[in-house]
């Protein structure tokens, strides 16, 4: 690279990720990954992050598989739905201080779910860059396999990491690209514990009903059965 100073703020994330400093990293590859298209329509990190989506849901398919070899299916395509999810790829990211070495034009009105989005989807570019520098996990798997494993059982011990609506949602659209619906009635005739009732559905496939003193714990009881059901298999 012909810019020494950002030559140095790329060689130093690379050591924050365990790697030496002379590892085979394609270095204008992982300025790219770091390139946010509000710098640069032609030149940003959108094709990289193409395939760093590919390239973790690999190798937490893999992850998975060698640590539950028992576990059904359905389990670990739920856990897994949650270890790529842009929460959980905005934690890692956010880990390692990603945000620090991204090239991009700040929007201070964004929300939280951009900031996250964001994240996400530099930590995914990140690994597109890693791997095409090698043709495969040699720049990844030693520091991202650990974060997967560490995740991964901390998800099966809370599948929804205290938010089944969410977990829900990402298994959904994970599996089916599609968002469970939820239809809510409210009873003033029975207990303020049970006042609403929430049902879940996917499409015309009823998944589970929750009640609750409101409705966003309602829909959270029906979220958190369905999960769980859908987890078991």
């Amino acid at each position: 690279m012909k810019d020494s100073r950002r030559q140095k703020q790329l060689e130093q994330f690379v050591q924050k990720l365990g790697l030496a400093s002379e590892a085979s990293v394609d270095w204008s590859l992982l300025d790219l990954a770091l390139t946010h298209h509000s710098i640069s329509r032609k030149e940003n990190n959108q094709k990289l992050e193409f395939v760093g989506d590919a390239v973790v849901r690999l190798l937490a398919a893999e992850v998975l598989l060698a640590t539950y070899p028992e576990a059904p299916v359905g389990e670990l395509s739920a856990v897994r739905s949650i270890l790529v999810s842009d929460r959980v790829l905005a934690q890692f990211a956010a880990s390692y201080g990603l945000q620090r070495y991204l090239l991009f034009v700040n929007h201070s009105s964004m929300n939280k779910g951009g900031q996250i989005s964001l994240l996400a989807d530099t930590f995914e570019a990140v690994l597109g860059a890693l791997y095409l520098s090698t043709q495969n996990m040699a720049l990844i798997a030693p520091w991202l396999t650990p974060m997967l494993q560490d995740k991964g059982e901390k998800i099966r011990r809370d599948p929804a990491l205290e938010n089944y609506k969410d977990a829900l949602q990402e298994w959904t659209q994970a599996e089916y690209k599609i968002l469970p619906e939820y239809r809510v009635q409210e009873n003033q005739q029975v207990l303020e514990e049970e006042r609403f009732t929430a049902e879940v559905w996917l499409e015309d496939r009823h998944l589970a009903t929750g009640n609750g003193r409101s409705k966003k714990t309602a829909e959270q009881a029906a979220a958190k059965k369905a999960f769980l059901a859908v987890a078991a298999g």
